[in-house]
C-alpha cells in the first residue's frame, strides 16, 4: 500500500470516529432530553388532574375528564390513573376503556415514591400523591410522537451528514496526501536520474525548513560524501599509476642497461646498486599506497586508548634519529602544564605517532641544518603540538592543496617523497577530533599545527 493511500486512510479514520462519536453523543443526548422533557409534561398533567380530583370539590370525575379530552395540552394516547390507598381505580382519564399497566407498579410507586419507565412504547411516570392524610398513587402514561418523530430526523440527518463528511474527509484526505507527499515523488525523481557518472548532481532543497527539505539536505550531503570517495579513489587510481611508473621504468632501464653488452664486476655492481635502489623506492611507494588505501578505510575499528603526548612525541624522536642521525629535533613546553591530563588524549598511539613522524621527517628533511623545532602547548579543553623549521617554505597556494592525497608543493620536487604523507597525517588527527594546519612563508621555514581535544 502507497503511503499516499495508507495516509488518506488514517486521516479518514481519524476524522470518522470524531464524527460518528460526535453524532452519537448528540443523538443520545437528544433522545435523553426528549425523555426527561416529556416525563416532565406527564408528571405536571397528572399532578394538574389529581389536585382538580382532590382538591377542588365542584370538579367530579365526568367534569374532570371533559377537562382532560379538550385539553390544548393534551399528548397522544394520554392516560391518566390515580388509585386509593387499596390501589382501587378511583379516576381514569379514558373512561370505560380498559387501560393495561405494569404488574406491580402501583408498589413500587408506593416505595420508590417516584418512577420512571417505558411500556407499551409509550413513556410511564408514577408518583405517590399524599393530601389530607389520603395517599393516592398517580399514573401518567402516553405516546411523544412529536418527540420521536423530532428524534427520527434528528438521526437521519446526522446519518446522511456523517455519509456526506466521509465522502468529503476521503476525498480531501487522498488531495492533502497527494499534495503533502508531492515533494517525496519529486525527490525520487531525481534520485532516480543520479548515477555514479553524475554525482554532481543535487537535489532541490526547497525552504530547507521542514522535514522534507531536511532530507533534501542529509542526502545531498551523502551525494558530497560519495562523490569524495569517488574523486579520491579516482584520483588515488591516477596517482598510484603515476608514481609507480617511475620507479618500475628506472628498474627496467637498469635492466637493459645490464643486458646490452658484456660489464665489468663493479659495473655491474652499479648497476644491482641502482636496482636496489629503485627497489626499495618502489616497496615505500607500495608501503605508502598500502595504508592509505587500506588502513585509513578501517581507522575507525582501531583501538582507543589514553595516550600522553609528550610520550609519543619522544617515541618518534628517538626511532627518527635512530635512523638518520643527522636528523636534530628540539622538544620543549610552551606552557607548563597544570594538569597531568592536559598531556593526555584519547586516541592511538601508533597513529599519532606516524603523524609526529611525517612531520618531524619533513621539517628536518626540508630544512638546510636539519633541525625541527616542537613545542607543547595546553589549555583547557586542547593539546597543541607546533613542529617548526626554517627550510624551503610553502607558497600560499600549495598551502591549501599540500594535504590532499599525492600532491608536492612545487618546490619539492627535487625532495625524497611521494606525497602521501599529510594526507594520512590529516585523516588520522581528524579522528582524534583534532585538526592540523599550516603557517609558512617561501624559504622562511614553515610551522605545523595539531590541536587534539585533551582529557
Amino acid at each position: 500500500m502507497q503511503i499516499k493511500t495508507r495516509i488518506a486512510l488514517q486521516f479518514s479514520c481519524i476524522v470518522v470516529t470524531i464524527l460518528v462519536t460526535f453524532s452519537l453523543v448528540i443523538y443520545f443526548t437528544s433522545a435523553t432530553y426528549r425523555q426527561e422533557e416529556f416525563y416532565d409534561r406527564l408528571k405536571s398533567k397528572a399532578l394538574t388532574t389529581v389536585r382538580y380530583l382532590l382538591e377542588v370539590n365542584e370538579i367530579d370525575e365526568d367534569l374532570l375528564r371533559i377537562i382532560d379530552e379538550n385539553s390544548l395540552t393534551a399528548l397522544i394516547n394520554e392516560k391518566v390513573l390515580i388509585f386509593d390507598e387499596q390501589n382501587r381505580l378511583i379516576y381514569s382519564s379514558a373512561g370505560d376503556e380498559v387501560v393495561t399497566y405494569p404488574k406491580g407498579i402501583l408498589n413500587e410507586v408506593r416505595e420508590e415514591k417516584d418512577i420512571e419507565t417505558v411500556y407499551n412504547d409509550m413513556e410511564l411516570a408514577g408518583f405517590l400523591y399524599e393530601e389530607q392524610h389520603r395517599s393516592v398513587v398517580v399514573l401518567a402514561m402516553a405516546y411523544d410522537r412529536f418527540g420521536k418523530s423530532k428524534l427520527r430526523n434528528l438521526r437521519n440527518t446526522l446519518g446522511w451528514g456523517l455519509l456526506v463528511g466521509l465522502s468529503v474527509t476521503v476525498g480531501l484526505g487522498i488531495f492533502f496526501a497527494g499534495q503533502s507527499l508531492r515533494p517525496i515523488s519529486k525527490i525520487n525523481e531525481q534520485i532516480s536520474t543520479i548515477t555514479a557518472r553524475n554525482l554532481r548532481n543535487r537535489l532541490d532543497e526547497g525552504n530547507r525548513q521542514d522535514e522534507i527539505a531536511q532530507l533534501a539536505i542529509n542526502f545531498n550531503q551523502v551525494l558530497q560524501r560519495l562523490e569524495q570517495a569517488f574523486e579520491q579513489q579516482h584520483s588515488f587510481v591516477s596517482h598510484a599509476s603515476h608514481e609507480l611508473r617511475t620507479p618500475l621504468a628506472a628498474l627496467k632501464s637498469e635492466i637493459q642497461i645490464g643486458l646490452r653488452q658484456q660489464y665489468s664486476a663493479d659495473e655491474y655492481r652499479e648497476i644491482l646498486d641502482n636496482l636496489m635502489s629503485d627497489t626499495d623506492r618502489l616497496i615505500s611507494l607500495t608501503n605508502n599506497l598500502l595504508f592509505l588505501a587500506r588502513t585509513l578505510e578501517n581507522i575507525s575499528q582501531m583501538p582507543l586508548e589514553n595516550v600522553r603526548v609528550e610520550d609519543v612525541l619522544f617515541l618518534a624522536k628517538e626511532e627518527l634519529t635512530s635512523a638518520k642521525p643527522n636528523f636534530q629535533i628540539d622538544i620543549d613546553y610552551e606552557n607548563l602544564p597544570e594538569a597531568e591530563t592536559e598531556t593526555m588524549v584519547r586516541g592511538n598511539e601508533e597513529l599519532l605517532k606516524r603523524v609526529v613522524l611525517n612531520l618531524f621527517d619533513n621539517a628536518c628533511k626540508y630544512s638546510k641544518d636539519h633541525r625541527a623545532e616542537v613545542r607543547i602547548r595546553t589549555d583547557e579543553r586542547m593539546c597543541t603540538v607546533t613542529v617548526k623549521d626554517t627550510g624551503i617554505g610553502i607558497s600560499k597556494k600549495d598551502q591549501e592543496s599540500i594535504f590532499q592525497p599525492f600532491y608536492r608543493a612545487s618546490n619539492a620536487v627535487g625532495y625524497e617523497g611521494f606525497g602521501v604523507g599529510l594526507s594520512i597525517c590529516r585523516k588520522i588527527v581528524e579522528l582524534h577530533q583534532g585538526m592540523i594546519s599550516v603557517s609558512s612563508r617561501l624559504h622562511q621555514g614553515s610551522c605545523f599545527t595539531i590541536r587534539i581535544p585533551h582529557l
